[in-house]
């Protein structure tokens, strides 16, 4: 045998190696994420709807309120912009944490609040996060210290008090429409990668420092990160909205950055009771070309203390 021909044969075997060693590890972190996923079976099944698995342990449910139809400056705002109810769970210890945002009418707002605070589920923030859109719709964040199961049941209750829609399907298929607007420049502008959901260009900014909730470490995933959202309204233009999560220090600064370059802030407050450090969540709006909003919304998201 030649040194080439042993050459060859070497490469080959290497890369067979390679190869099965990826599929083992391609295994093994599918068979993790299918026994976290079974770890959660009980809660899916209080919740009455699949949840997805998340960084960190966290099964998170999105509950889009397709029932809603809400208008706002001419546009029909679509579910995953403005309209998505959400819950997620982490564990900590023996029991576990529950952090959400239910997407509420005013009729459905007093009986929700009531069901929940009866499960033992805290409110945390009533209030609003767009102006102008119509019908009017508020917004309920939530926290739960406990059981995963009992939580997840009163948060059930609460919920079937709403015309919230059960699963289905639908998201999936709606994922693979085309988008409408330049995405690899949007995301070029915002130096992060995004991800299209239900039709939305989607934008999740984790903070750099550690945050904590009664000691507790608190991903991104359960509500403390940075959240931008784009959805096209045509003609290469997009609505947007979301909210910047911000240290006291930088509430101005990003207003300032936002309302310079014609983006509207709706709304400034509290989502969470006893975080630590401190977080204001800042919402916004604007209906423009996408390319110059996510230029306007990087300028400020440059003022955070976001990780790169």
């Amino acid at each position: 045998m030649t040194g080439f021909q042993k050459l060859i044969r070497s490469n080959t075997n290497r890369a067979g190696a390679i190869a099965v060693l990826l599929v083992f590890v391609a295994g093994c972190a599918a068979g993790l994420r299918a026994q976290a996923s079974s770890d959660w079976k009980a809660v899916e099944e209080a919740m009455g709807r699949p949840g997805q698995m998340q960084p960190g342990d966290v099964i998170r449910f999105g509950m889009p309120r397709k029932d809603l139809h809400v208008t706002l400056d001419g546009v029909s705002i679509k579910a995953g912009l403005a309209l998505g109810s959400w819950v997620a769970f982490m564990r900590g210890g023996q029991s576990a944490m529950a952090m959400g945002d239910l997407v509420l009418t005013e009729e459905e707002l007093e009986p929700v609040m009531r069901k929940l605070q009866e499960g033992g589920i805290e409110i945390t923030a009533i209030h609003n996060h767009l102006m102008g859109e119509a019908p009017h719709v508020m917004y309920m964040h939530i926290s739960g210290d406990g059981d995963a199961v009992k939580m997840a049941h009163a948060i059930h209750e609460a919920i079937a008090l709403t015309k919230t829609p059960g699963p289905d399907a639908a998201g999936a298929a709606a994922a693979q429409e085309p988008l409408g607007i330049d995405q690899k420049a949007i995301e070029g502008a915002l130096g992060r990668s995004g991800k299209v959901n239900g039709g939305i260009l989607q934008f999740g900014i984790p903070r750099a420092e550690t945050i904590t909730d009664e000691g507790m470490t608190i991903p991104p995933t359960m509500g403390v990160g940075t959240a931008i959202n784009f959805q096209p309204t045509g003609g290469g233009k997009a609505a947007i909205t979301g909210d910047f999560v911000l240290l006291g220090k930088e509430v101005n600064p990003v207003m300032k950055a936002l309302r310079d370059n014609g983006i509207e802030v709706t709304a400034l407050h509290s989502h969470m009771l006893m975080e630590e450090p401190r977080l204001f969540f800042m919402h916004f709006w604007a209906n423009d070309d996408a390319a110059k909003l996510a230029k306007g919304l990087r300028a400020a998201v440059d003022l955070t203390n976001s990780k790169k």
